[in-house]
């Protein structure tokens, strides 16, 4: 029995669309799990896109006019931006936290930039140790969502952002300050109802 070409392209068609499709799964899979924090988090889905426009905005901007001269990160929740690293005067200090200020959406800046050289890769790598185990122990003690409770950790003080009640606030702080490597805790969060 012979063929048509359309009879073989449809067959070769049909066998290579269900590969292709399976490849999708991780892009649905990992599409619904950043959906379930959408939905998790109490900031509204355009709040959480603004967050994200504020960050991406600040270091692009930021790496452009300054490079490797400066250790920069910024985080932004709700609108509340913090910036932490290490810069090398004031004066590009005052331009960065100026920056901030002037960008789209942002309420308010929390500018904790160092004036000094930039810390070194071993110290980055306890930093985020050191936010692992935050964020781990936040997990372990169950009294809040992890979701509502943003870690970032620079020099080994420990920065907590979040829409959260003043019982979570104070769960987090307390469970911040006992992980051991923990310097400082400076909550800077907003409290709801």
């Amino acid at each position: 029995m012979t063929r048509s070409p359309l009879a073989l392209l449809l067959i070769l068609l049909a066998a290579a669309v269900p590969p292709l499709l399976s490849a999708c799964a991780p892009v649905i899979v990992a599409g619904a799990a950043s959906a379930a924090l959408v939905a998790t988090d109490r900031r509204s889905a355009g709040a959480q896109l603004d967050d994200t426009t504020i960050e991406t905005k600040l270091l692009t901007t930021v790496a452009g006019r300054y490079g490797d001269t400066v250790h920069f990160n910024v985080t932004s929740y709700n609108g509340m931006v913090l910036l932490t690293g290490e810069v090398p005067d004031a004066a590009v200090r005052a331009d960065i936290y100026a920056l901030a200020r002037g960008t789209e959406r942002v309420r308010g800046v929390h500018d904790e930039l160092v004036i000094g050289p930039t810390t070194d890769l071993s110290a980055r790598t306890n930093d985020s140790y050191i936010t692992s185990k935050v964020k781990s122990r936040f997990v372990e003690s169950d009294k809040f969502s992890t979701t509502q409770v943003k870690v970032v950790t620079e020099r080994g003080v420990v920065y907590l952002m979040g829409l959260v009640s003043r019982v979570e606030a104070d769960d987090a702080a307390r469970i911040a300050s006992t992980t051991s490597g923990v310097a400082r805790v400076v909550k800077l969060f907003e409290i709801t109802g």
